[in-house]
């Protein structure tokens, strides 16, 4: 039998009214009876109704304002339909959800877009941060003056005053595809690091993962260079052009970001292709199709459509029950796919 707030309140010695006002944090109340209502409920199973969650969310008119940067990307484009699919379910049940992209990685658009989204009332908002220390102190000031509860997805910003991050544990990624290179290259020789923007703090992280376990596990495996192609496939086909004229006797390149098609065309014009060891991350389509070849050895996923879901997801459930994530860093697996899995 489902559990009402009647019962609830015959339960913690109330009336019902004092129960929907603890569920629904709607105030005048003491917070110890607040307190005491919400763990009896807790305690006897108690779940909110789907219309009972509706109209309370229609009534406060939650608005919930998501900003994605490097919008161009193949991979973004995944997030999105993740956070399209949270939008959908959020507004079927009265709320509202604004999706922003910005092409490139571009603080400057994100703060503005994000005190556009104070001025329309919104009450939460997710975004894809970067290494910036002015949009940090943009995320401290609305979490801390304005009270709007901030959430990060791919990329994190820890020691702001940010909800909780949702995405991969990008060192722990970076060390993983640490482990992998130097496997193939037994253990010894040179390879390079083809990164993106170098502001993105995904990216950055990952490229500190794959140091520090290179250093700490296989020491005789250099890293020759870091390069940064922005994202860009002719950028970084020419990086690799010139790499492998400064390294001829290079073993591999571990791909942070995207420029995979750009790496493979220049490895494929210098005849290196299946000789020199590629690490990437994403299944994106055209990744898929190089790993099947034989072209890309590994790929690592993180499970872009949760990191455009979720987001969404726990800004609604806290501006709604005030039900926070009970852990800051909810990580999305660390998925590792080479042609026989696909």
């Amino acid at each position: 039998m489902a559990v009402t707030l009647q019962k609830i309140a015959e339960e913690a010695g109330v009336s019902r009214g004092t129960v929907d006002r603890a569920l629904n944090n709607r105030g005048r109340i003491r917070p110890e009876v607040e307190e005491r209502i919400k763990q009896i409920a807790k305690d006897m199973g108690y779940q909110p109704s789907r219309a009972g969650r509706a109209l309370a969310m229609a009534k406060r008119k939650i608005k919930i304002g998501f900003i994605i940067q490097s919008a161009r990307t193949p991979f973004m484009q995944l997030v999105k339909k993740g956070a399209l699919e949270a939008k959908q379910e959020a507004e079927s049940m009265g709320g509202s959800v604004r999706i922003e992209e910005i092409e490139d990685v571009n603080t400057a658009a994100v703060i503005e877009l994000m005190e556009e989204m104070r001025e329309d009332n919104v009450q939460g908002i997710a975004l894809l941060p970067s290494e910036d220390m002015l949009l940090q102190q943009t995320i401290d000031r609305f979490s801390e003056e304005y009270g709007i509860p901030i959430v990060t997805f791919n990329g994190d910003v820890q020691g702001t005053k940010r909800k909780c991050f949702v995405g991969q544990n990008s060192r722990q990624s970076g060390a993983v595809a640490a482990g992998l290179m130097a496997e193939m290259v037994g253990g010894t020789g040179e390879v390079v690091i083809v990164s993106g923007h170098a502001s993105n703090p995904a990216l950055q992280d990952r490229i500190r993962g794959f140091q520090k376990e290179m250093e700490q596990t296989y020491p005789e495996v250099a890293i020759a260079d870091i390069r940064h192609s922005y994202g860009d496939d002719w950028v970084a086909e020419k990086i690799v052009e010139e790499e492998l004229q400064k390294h001829p006797r290079l073993k591999g390149i571990y791909i942070t970001g995207h420029g995979e098609e750009g790496v493979c065309r220049a490895i494929e014009k210098a005849g290196r292709s299946g000789t020199l060891k590629l690490v990437g991350h994403d299944f994106l389509e055209a990744n898929l199709e190089y790993l099947k070849r034989g072209e890309i050895n590994f790929l690592i996923g993180q499970e872009a459509h949760v990191q455009g879901y979720e987001p969404v997801m726990i800004l609604l459930k806290g501006l709604l029950d005030g039900k926070w994530p009970k852990t800051e860093l909810q990580y999305t697996d660390i998925i590792i796919k080479n042609r026989y899995n696909i």
